[in-house]
């Protein structure tokens, strides 16, 4: 072989990788932007990536993941949404929330926005109706409003000596005065009185317990939210310490000791969550996807701290219980 045809084939085979690699297709990013960190919400990103991949996506084959966790200080949480906006990513995945969702949206008015929210989402302005969002944002909402009522009427049915009722509630949060009206209306349509404590840091959850024990409550409400989701464990052995009977709005809760818990499923309005931004990857808009209501409500009791705080479960609502974990 003459030495310039060699040296070109050299140069051809040298070149051929680099080649190869620019003819990778560049993956679509979605971004995750989320209330809390990667610990506390990995059952979140787990339940996304179902979604994702009913739809037809895995990460690191087809689709690429950019987190961003405000780590429980929901003031971060408009910076973080600008920081992905920034990075061009195709789609932004709101898991924290009616605050992350709001941040979000305050941060693009392009890139396609798929929210999991307790909040009503034409109230606080990211859509124009369910039906037809009619812009970039579109998901799954479960309207914690209309599970406030149910779960004081079960505590009471649980509990229904009890007179005065804590609503614990993170002031930082969206829709935190909408719910606590609604706590308000619930109580009294039950005859019970209301205590408000509000926390949004470890210390303040410390407080808010501490006013409950002076306050003399006989039980307790807790509103969900990112920040009190990552802290249930510290959430459900406060309340075990003090003895005060507790309804959570997730299973979660009651899996980790709760006395009981009533909500939908939030595992699986991210699942749907999930689906929808792999129909917005294949090309679908948020303005067409009509936001989703999960319908899915559980009824989860924990016999064994019903038994520790010397409480009877009545047989109707332990015949109404979705799941009994003893």
């Amino acid at each position: 072989m003459k030495r310039r045809a060699f040296i070109a084939l050299l140069g051809i085979a040298a070149a051929s990788p680099r080649a190869a690699r620019a003819q990778q297709p560049t993956l679509p990013v979605v971004g995750l932007l989320g209330a809390g960190s990667p610990q506390s919400d990995a059952f979140r990103v787990a339940a996304v990536r179902q979604g994702l991949a009913e739809a037809g996506y895995m990460e690191g084959r087809n689709v690429a993941f950019e987190y961003r966790w405000a780590e429980n200080h929901n003031e971060r949480l408009p910076a973080l949404a600008a920081e992905l906006v920034r990075r061009e990513v195709a789609l932004i995945l709101a898991i924290g929330g009616v605050t992350s969702a709001v941040a979000a949206k305050s941060a693009t008015s392009t890139i396609p926005i798929v929210f999991e929210m307790g909040g009503d989402p034409i109230k606080l302005g990211l859509v124009s109706s369910l039906n037809r969002p009619g812009g970039n944002l579109t998901g799954v909402t479960f309207l914690i409003s209309t599970l406030v009522p149910k779960q004081f009427e079960i505590l009471h049915e649980m509990v229904p000596k009890a007179a005065l009722i804590g609503f614990l509630v993170n002031p930082t949060i969206a829709d935190a005065e909408t719910n606590t009206k609604n706590a308000f209306v619930a109580a009294e349509s039950v005859g019970q009185k209301l205590l408000v404590v509000e926390a949004g840091t470890d210390s303040e959850l410390e407080a808010a317990f501490a006013t409950l024990v002076q306050q003399r409550a006989d039980a307790l409400v807790v509103l969900v939210e990112p920040f009190f989701i990552s802290r249930r464990a510290k959430l459900v052995e406060l309340a075990a310490r003090q003895k005060l009977p507790a309804i959570y709005t997730l299973r979660e809760f009651a899996i980790a000791g709760g006395l009981m818990s009533y909500g939908t499923s939030v595992t699986e309005a991210l699942r749907l969550g999930g689906r929808y931004a792999g129909r917005i990857l294949n090309g679908e808009k948020p303005a067409d996807l009509p936001v989703q209501q999960s319908t899915k409500v559980e009824l989860i009791l924990n016999l064994k701290t019903a038994k520790t705080l010397g409480l009877t479960v009545p047989l109707p609502l332990l015949g109404r219980a979705d799941e009994v974990i003893e």
